[in-house]
């Protein structure tokens, strides 16, 4: 019964669940249907005039196609997030029409209500989805609630019956012991609390009345120098403080015990330092056996590293480094630099005697070593840190390199401490059995047993932690046992500290070192000529990638490439910056290219273009371009090379990194310490930014091979400066080009010949009376200044002919005004298989598009992409700067115009050149003024060409 009355109320959930929805999506259908619109297409609430709007049933409403339409999900979720439908309803719409930011396009009804379908049909959808699942959860529930009330029925019982049976197991064992034998048990119990009571009594008087004399004995003992014993009768008497624990006695005696420690360590501490002075190490085993004793084996070590770090404290306090003590002069001191391996080797040699002498005096040696490392490094003054920030008002960004030195100096110090360290760990691992056995080995110099055995359980659980030590030992060599032991110790740690700070600002100090070293390059180019700038260009470029390369080997020895993030971006504003500042200089020096003296190389090609309208100057200045783009050429080329060493280096890195972290030692780079690579791990540095770069280094590095996949470019801001440096070289060689077609056209708007008179469709013979003949003319000739135009396009394929082997002009040919990918697509399908395997022997350089890459075009195809690019920058030219001059345009001057601007036509389309301007003008100059101004009050408004030529012929006021 239970089980049906909770099947029927899960139905009667589902169905006011189900009903609950339906009214909704009933509700939502309704309003959105019958809700009034404001006309921006969303509901307005209480607003009766909402279809009193200027033109009845039409709503100005943003573009809402279906497909930018949220997920069926996201609709039923967002319903709860609203109090009401009319404000869900208004959210939907906002959020629709702010996906299309740029959709201005009203529609109708008809669209507002496929709009309106879809939400429903969403709704419909969402609606069945969860009459669904309710259902199959029913079932679910149906299923299982029987099985639920059999199994509580089920485990009650055995619950039962396990009662029942301890019940009987412990009244029969109640029932098998005799009566005397269980009163005479009962008896021995409480004999045996009595005993153990007063014993323990017994030793509570023992240590009181030993604390009475305990004064007195250790006094005694450390007036006749006898300091074992007084220690061995204070670590007693301190065994026994628990007794007083929660008295009123405690704290007196804790008093007393402090005192006569003081009293011992005082009377100790001369002879000790002198032992330790003198490395007398059975003295100093003694001494530590005592201090153990009373628990000041902490002071103990403090007085064992004090001692052996003063002479490197002092060794470091009294050097005199002038790039790091400004009071200094250089002549006066020494280097940083120069003083550090000689600091680093000096404390080699300590590290390296107390190698043999800690194992001697203390139960753990690693420990002990590491410690002398860490508090020598800390008890340096002024601190490594503070000695690093002072090089940076010396060297200024140049600092970076000193830093870098320093750091390969600690490494290297780091890497023979770290052999010295596995040394003294792997004597203390293989002593370790011996002396659990045996007491031999280092352990066994040891005077106290506690000492002995805990060390001997510390080394039986390292043992037993590493199965690479334990399973197959006979098999394990000697560097898979270094390799498996793991270093706990934070003395590398504290060593490369000082230097996080510098490799987490790595990209901010690189930065500033290459652009200090870019000042250096540009500082001897201010005063070169343009006609020296296409050399200078090759020559700064060898120093600009050598420094680059400077700065990938910085960037893998001072970070070992977390710092591969900040090179990129780095080395990208450097080459981005060199080249804007050669961009910058050529735009600047373009009125300047007088200053130019080289000619034609080949005097044939003086004879064969002797008719065009270049000076010797333009000739030079053409030249000049044309180095200029070979030499950006090489700059591609050279960055090309640079960017594979550079995504070489970090698939490099990122190999290294994924196979650290598929290790079981896990994250370790090569030729660095276990503490140096966790910082750097754990640093800023390990940023997701690093881990996607590497990802996608490595995955073009594999797939570098296929040849449909492009490998994508790292310098992408130096590749668009060198597009951008082209563009500028192939606008100036443009300009020269077409120098002598634009001062054709200089003059060109003023040409009296558009205010003429007269019908240019009738021309009189005659004496010039009045019966002279009207003779109908039914073509005008083009004027002189269009025809020398012509003949100057016409000319330009000669001019490329000379040129046609020169590689400059096929580079970045992308950038040319007026071309795109597309058309230079099409050249290079057009071209012929002979021209295509006469071109593999001689492949050009260029660049089709970003990223820049070799141009597979012939030479034919290349003049083409230029006599194209010529023809439509000069029709640019007429059509925005010179036509539009043009005052006035009478009959006869609009027909001459039209005839000149269909000559030009004609003429270009010989180039591959169409221009719609050039059409448009035509088209419209050639209007009678009846056709003219009707088309004008039609179209006026939006055309710039009608409303020019509308103006220069009368047809409108304004």
């Amino acid at each position: 019964m239970g089980t049906r009355r909770m099947m029927s109320r899960s139905r009667r959930v589902t169905l006011v669940s189900k009903s609950r929805l339906i009214s909704r999506m009933e509700r939502i259908s309704w309003l959105l249907l019958f809700l009034p619109w404001e006309k921006t297409g969303h509901f307005r609430q209480g607003s009766p005039q909402g279809f009193l709007n200027r033109k009845q049933h039409i709503f100005y409403v943003h573009n809402l196609p279906v497909e930018n339409m949220p997920s069926t999900q996201e609709l039923v979720r967002s319903l709860d997030d609203f109090s009401d439908v009319v404000s869900w309803i208004n959210n939907t719409l906002t959020t629709t029409e702010e996906s299309q930011p740029d959709s201005k396009a009203a529609f109708g009804l008809t669209e507002l209500d496929q709009h309106v379908t879809s939400l429903l049909a969403a709704f419909e959808i969402a609606a069945q989805d969860a009459s669904t699942q309710i259902e199959h959860i029913i079932d679910d529930v149906s299923r299982g609630a029987p099985r639920l009330t059999y199994d509580l029925h089920f485990m009650r019982d055995n619950a039962l019956s396990l009662q029942g049976d301890l019940t009987k197991v412990q009244s029969k064992s109640k029932n098998s012991i005799p009566e005397a034998t269980a009163s005479a048990l009962d008896r021995l119990q409480h004999l045996d609390t009595i005993k153990t009571r007063m014993e323990a009594a017994r030793e509570v008087l023992r240590e009181a009345e030993s604390w009475s004399t305990l004064e007195s004995e250790v006094t005694s003992l450390l007036t006749e120098t006898n300091y074992e014993k007084a220690a061995e009768r204070l670590n007693e008497a301190n065994r026994s403080m628990v007794v007083f624990q929660n008295t009123s006695e405690y704290e007196s005696r804790q008093t007393l015990m402090i005192s006569l420690q003081n009293q011992l360590e005082a009377s100790l501490s001369s002879a000790l330092v002198a032992a330790i002075n003198s490395q007398d190490l059975v003295i100093c085993r003694s001494f530590f056996s005592i201090f153990s004793n009373i628990q000041r084996e902490s002071e103990f070590r403090n007085y064992y590293n004090g001692s052996r770090r003063t002479p490197l404290v002092s060794m470091w306090q009294s050097a005199e480094l002038a790039d790091c003590d400004s009071r200094l002069s250089s002549q006066s001191g020494q280097t940083f630099n120069a003083f550090l391996p000689s600091f680093f080797a000096s404390f080699l040699s300590v590290l390296d005697a107390e190698r043999t002498s800690i194992p001697s005096i203390f139960p753990d040696p690693p420990t002990t070593l590491s410690t002398l490392i860490t508090s020598t490094l800390s008890a340096l003054q002024p601190t490594f840190s503070q000695r690093l920030a002072s090089l940076f008002s010396q060297y200024r960004a140049s600092a970076l390199k000193e830093i870098i030195l320093l750091y390969k100096a600690t490494e290297e110090f780091g890497a023979s401490a770290q052999k010295i360290m596995e040394k003294i760990q792997l004597s203390n691992v293989v002593s370790s059995p011996l002396s659990m056995e045996s007491g031999s080995g280092p352990d066994s110099l040891a005077p106290s047993k506690s000492h002995s055995r805990r060390r001997s359980m510390r080394m039986s659980m390292s043992f037993r932690s590493n199965p690479r030590l334990t399973s197959g030992s006979s098999s394990i060599s000697l560097k898979q046992q270094q390799a498996a032991l793991v270093d706990v110790f934070d003395w590398d740690q504290v060593l490369f500290q000082p230097f996080l700070d510098l490799q987490v600002d790595y990209a901010s100090l690189e930065r500033r070192l290459l652009d200090e070293e870019y000042s250096q390059i540009a500082l001897d180019d201010t005063k070169a000529t343009l006609s020296d700038r296409a050399r200078l260009l090759r020559e700064r470029s060898v120093d600009a990638f050598s420094t680059a390369e400077a700065s990938l080997t910085r960037c893998m020895t001072f970070t070992h490439g977390y710092g591969v993030v900040g090179l990129v971006q780095a080395l990208d504003h450097f080459f981005k910056a060199f080249v804007d500042s050669w961009t910058l200089d050529v735009r600047n020096d373009r009125s300047a290219l007088s200053s130019s003296t080289s000619t034609i190389a080949s005097s044939s090609s003086d004879e064969d273009l002797s008719d065009l309208d270049y000076t010797a100057q333009d000739w030079s200045d053409i030249q000049v371009s044309l180095h200029l783009l070979t030499s950006a050429r090489a700059v591609l080329e050279r960055l090309t090379v640079f960017e594979g060493k550079l995504k070489s280096s970090l698939i490099q890195v990122a190999t290294a990194f994924r196979l650290a972290r598929e290790s079981d030692s896990g994250l370790y780079i090569p030729g660095t310490t276990h503490g140096e690579g966790l910082l750097l791990a754990q640093s800023t540095l390990n940023s997701a930014e690093l881990q996607e770069l590497l990802k996608v280094v490595e995955a073009d590095g594999t797939t570098r091979n296929a040849p449909s996949v492009n490998s994508s470019p790292l310098l992408v801001d130096s590749r668009a400066a060198i597009a951008s440096f082209a563009k500028v070289c192939q606008s100036s060689l443009q300009e020269t080009i077409l120098s002598p077609l634009r001062k054709h056209l200089a003059l060109y708007a003023s040409s009296p010949l558009w205010s003429a008179a007269g019908d240019p469709k009738l021309k009189r013979v005659g004496t010039g009376g009045v019966n002279d003949l009207q003779v109908p003319v039914f073509s005008l000739s083009p004027s002189d200044v269009v025809q020398r135009v012509a003949e100057g396009l016409l000319n330009l394929p000669r001019l490329f002919e000379v040129y046609a082997e020169d590689d400059a002009l096929a580079f970045s040919l992308s950038t040319l005004p007026y071309i795109d990918a597309e058309f230079l697509k099409m050249l290079s399908e057009q071209q012929s298989p002979s021209a295509e395997s006469m071109n593999q022997g001689h492949i050009r350089r260029g660049s089709l598009s970003m990223p820049i890459k070799p141009s597979p075009l012939s030479a034919e195809a290349v003049s083409s992409a230029w006599l194209s690019s010529l023809g439509h920058s000069i029709l640019s030219h007429l059509t925005t700067n010179v036509l539009p001059r043009i005052r006035t345009l009478t009959v006869a001057g609009a027909a001459q115009l039209a005839s000149d601007l269909g000559y030009l036509s004609n003429i270009v389309h010989a180039l591959n050149v169409e221009f719609e301007e050039l059409e448009r003008w035509k088209e419209y100059v050639n209007m009678g003024d009846e056709e003219g101004r009707a088309v004008a009050s039609e179209r006026l408004p939006g055309d710039q060409i009608l409303s020019q030529v509308a103006k220069i012929r009368g047809w409108t006021t304004s």
